[in-house]
């Protein structure tokens, strides 16, 4: 049996994960009081990531591997070596989604995060997301890197919960119903 494979993301209203630079300088920071909205119980929940290369730049900035001893492939083939404090935890792959998955469920891991909007939008083309919770934040960015993308056929999802929260955020959460082929 494949590891589940969920996705925890935020979105602008416009569903924009990203500026066209890969900045995040829209999304509030700790200093606005926003609690992580079910963050840490999700990352509780999972035992293993693919990360996409945009997103593993990212991490790359942040120092040590913030995911504790959770194992990550990150879908490149391009992207510069994994960070030598990363090396332990985080291995390239060249994909395909499904290999990539495989690999991860070769070590044992039952629950992977997925994460990066290329990854994702990959993950849902080829049927592979079990289920998504999304945080959208009040706020139009105009133009950015979407979380959706092309599909090869509808993939119908099924509302779970949908909550808001102090400051206009709110989160839904999804479980994908028929995955795309």
């Amino acid at each position: 049996m494949r590891p589940r494979c969920s996705v925890f993301i935020a979105t602008s209203l416009d569903g924009f994960i990203a500026r066209e630079d890969g900045s995040f300088d829209w999304l509030p920071g700790p200093e606005s009081g926003v609690t992580d909205h079910g963050y840490d119980a999700f990352m509780s929940s999972i035992d293993g990531l693919v990360l996409g290369r945009a997103t593993y730049d990212f991490v790359r900035t942040l120092g040590p591997w913030p995911f504790g001893t959770r194992r990550a492939v990150v879908l490149s083939r391009s992207s510069p070596p994994i960070a030598p404090l990363h090396a332990p935890f985080a291995s390239l792959h060249p994909g395909p989604p499904r290999a990539a998955l495989d690999a991860l469920a070769s070590l044992g891991c039952q629950h992977l995060y997925v994460d990066g909007g290329a990854t994702i939008q990959a993950f849902l083309a080829e049927g592979l997301i079990d289920d998504l919770t999304i945080t959208t934040i009040p706020i139009l960015i105009g133009s950015g890197r979407r979380l959706f993308g092309a599909l090869p056929t509808d993939v119908q999802l099924e509302l779970l919960a949908a909550q808001p929260f102090p400051g206009g955020l709110s989160q839904s959460r999804w479980r994908v119903v028929n995955p795309a082929p």
